[in-house]
């Protein structure tokens, strides 16, 4: 590598302090869309909760191997449901997902495996793979997530296990552990079970009785495409979180090391200033003592 001038050097540095400015204000936009998301979570909590109660009440009282959403089959077809990022600059929160994706996939090889991806980078990285991909969204994540996607996707995956062509829908997404931390999750879509849905707030009255006023059949599927539905968008609320907390740390991170880049650049600046300055003084004092 050539000797760098001190011209060349302070170019360098203001093209660091450029980059710099960039992703400090990338870190404080992803820092406000955070709060943003999380506010989505806690306002859907009060529906989570109740939308839980009813579905633990309905096992609790009804036949479930009666509805085709219940019912366990034999794994001959997987369906993997995969929720990515639409944009990079994430630090690894693309990357240790499909990780996460590989590995179970691994486990799928006496399986026909089907693939349903949302965001750009899920597509980005399975198109290049030898899998069925049915359904692919992007663009998802712009502003607000698309509530009608999530509809969409919903009605098509459990359409796909009434019609007994998947045994298996498995989702994978980012997911918030606390204020701090995130990972991937991987989470049984269908068939529901039991075990699925936990009441933590209180037990469950057991000598409840429901009164069903209409088709007892019609009623029940409303409450599960409503279920399925938050299922999903509950999935794409915590996928959206965990992006945007993965983007702030990574840009505060970008930050610091831009800095770090700065301090260490201008004491190269001022050691070559100073050779600089050196040589010319010898250079005078030479052509002094020549002169003489």
């Amino acid at each position: 590598m050539p000797k760098l001038s001190p011209r060349d050097i302070k170019s360098k540095i203001a093209g660091i302090k450029n980059t710099m400015r960039i992703t400090n204000a990338m870190k404080v936009v992803s820092a406000a869309k955070l709060r943003k998301a999380q506010e989505a979570i806690f306002k859907a909590r009060p529906y989570s909760d109740k939308l839980y109660e009813i579905m633990a009440h309905l096992f609790a009282h009804i036949d479930t191997y009666s509805h085709p959403l219940f019912r366990r089959r034999d794994l001959k077809t997987v369906d993997l449901v995969v929720i990515s990022a639409d944009r990079g600059l994430a630090g690894a929160f693309n990357a240790n997902l499909f990780k996460k994706v590989d590995n179970y996939l691994k486990s799928c090889q006496n399986q026909n495996v089907n693939l349903h991806l949302i965001g750009k980078k899920a597509n980005q990285y399975y198109s290049k793979r030898k899998y069925n991909i049915i359904s692919s969204y992007q663009d998802v994540f712009k502003k607000e997530i698309n509530f009608d996607i999530v509809k969409e996707l919903s009605a098509k995956l459990m359409l796909r296990y009434k019609e007994e062509e998947t045994d298996l829908i498995v989702l994978f997404n980012n997911e918030m552990l606390t204020k701090a931390t995130y990972a991937p999750k991987e989470r049984r879509f269908l068939p529901i079970r039991e075990e699925d849905i936990n009441i933590q707030e209180r037990p469950l009255d057991h000598n409840t009785v429901y009164n069903i006023e209409g088709n007892e059949t019609d009623i029940l599927d409303g409450i599960i495409n409503i279920y399925m539905n938050y299922q999903l968008y509950r999935a794409m609320l915590e996928s959206n979180a965990a992006e945007h907390f993965a983007r702030m740390v990574a840009m505060d991170n970008a930050t610091r090391n831009a800095s770090d880049l700065i301090k260490k650049w201008t004491l190269i600046f001022n050691k070559a200033r100073q050779e600089s300055i050196t040589a010319e003084l010898i250079d005078i004092v030479t052509a002094a003592e020549a002169m003489d």
